[in-house]
């Protein structure tokens, strides 16, 4: 009995957990599409840990009862649960598709200001452009040579495109990191949890 009523929390808890959500907005937004399924995926597991104990306190309470209402209920609600995950599938591969066209967009751009930082580094006009701005801030000391002074410049634009680069390598980094994330967590659980759910639905009637 300690099993199932476990079980059946852990059940009311993910139907809570969705219902928070629920509340919140329409189905119409993307946005709000994209948050209820990451919750579903999320909390799927404890509803499936649920499941199982409700099934487990069945068989260990009543071994010898066919399909009882209590196992009937855990197969419908397996059941839903797996096409609700089979129809978050689309949802997660929409999402991750749109969210990946956006960061490679941001990060073409910022590649370009690269290029072009790059190339505006080797314009003698720009070093003398920095040369007499560091003049007038008072940056270069009065007897530098103008040798000096433009390497000093250099330098400067040197430095700058380098913490540019590490920080577009950063950027790039932390994308691939979380397309992953957002794969395996979203896209491929939800695989695995629709499975699991249809073996817990067929385990609850046979």
């Amino acid at each position: 009995m300690l099993l199932r009523w476990l079980g059946l929390t852990l059940v009311v808890l993910l139907a809570l957990q969705l219902t928070s959500v629920m509340l919140i907005g329409t189905w119409e937004e993307p946005t709000f599409q994209q948050l209820l399924v990451e919750r579903l995926i999320s909390q799927a597991p404890m509803a499936l840990m649920g499941l199982l104990l409700i099934l487990l306190g069945c068989r260990l309470d009543v071994p010898h009862e066919g399909r009882t209402p209590l196992r009937w209920l855990v197969a419908v609600l397996a059941a839903v649960l797996a096409i609700g995950l089979a129809l978050a599938v689309p949802v997660t591969v929409s999402a991750d598709g749109s969210i990946t066209a956006q960061t490679e967009q941001n990060l073409a751009t910022k590649r370009g200001q690269l290029e072009m930082a790059k190339q505006q580094s080797s314009n003698p006009q720009v070093i003398e452009q920095l040369v007499r701005q560091a003049e007038q801030a008072g940056q270069v000391p009065p007897q530098a040579t103008p040798e000096q002074k433009q390497q000093a410049a250099r330098g400067f634009i040197d430095r700058q495109l380098q913490q540019m680069q590490d920080q577009l390598k950063q950027e790039e980094r932390s994308s691939v990191l979380a397309l992953n994330q957002r794969r395996f967590n979203g896209t491929a659980s939800a695989v695995v949890l629709v499975v699991a759910f249809a073996l817990v639905a067929l385990a609850a009637v046979l």
